[in-house]
This record gives structure tokens, C-alpha cells and sequence, in this order.
């Protein structure tokens, strides 16, 4: 009986942190963003425009329509050079089809 009891402690302690850990890492998804622009070639995190699929797909570094995911609020304080910067919004600059 005694060892029941310890298992089903174990098993609703191992259960409690699954659900912290589960609501922390949803947490920390909330605060990011989708950052337009920002991205080497082929390190977004997704979208590159037609003719990609997603993830590290893009073909040209800072790609305008090709997104990383980067912390809530820093998006369009990213600044590439003093012409470019972050968009939380796709842009028409730096486009393969372009």
C-alpha cells in the first residue's frame, strides 16, 4: 500500500511539472513576434514568399517576406543598416523575384 501511495505521489508530482513546464514554454511563445526581414539566407523561421515552403527556405539575407521570430516589441528597433530594418509587417524590398 505504502508503495502505491509513493507512485501515485511521483506520478501527480511528474504530472504537476509537465503542466508548469507546458504553460511556461507557452508563455515565452507569446512573447515573440513574426519579424519581416531580418533574416540571413536560409536561417527564417518561415514564409519566404512563393516558391518556399518554410523554414530556412529564404535565399537572399534580409529577405522582405521572409520572417524569425524575435522577442515581443524588439521587431522594428531591428536595424539592418540605416536603410533596412525589421517589419512586423512583409515587405517588397530584398524579394527573390524581385
Amino acid at each position: 500500500m505504502k508503495k502505491a501511495l509513493i507512485t501515485a505521489g511521483a506520478v501527480a508530482t511528474a504530472l504537476s511539472a509537465a503542466t508548469l513546464l507546458s504553460i511556461s514554454h507557452a508563455a515565452a511563445k507569446q512573447k515573440m513576434e513574426q519579424c519581416y526581414g531580418v533574416a540571413l539566407a536560409g536561417e527564417n523561421d518561415c514564409k519566404a514568399g512563393p516558391g518556399t515552403s518554410c523554414e530556412g527556405t529564404s535565399t537572399i539575407d534580409y529577405q522582405g517576406n521572409a520572417w524569425k521570430l524575435v522577442p515581443a516589441g524588439t521587431c522594428e528597433d531591428i536595424v539592418i543598416d540605416d536603410e533596412r530594418s525589421g517589419s512586423l509587417e512583409p515587405l517588397d524590398r530584398d524579394n527573390p523575384e524581385q
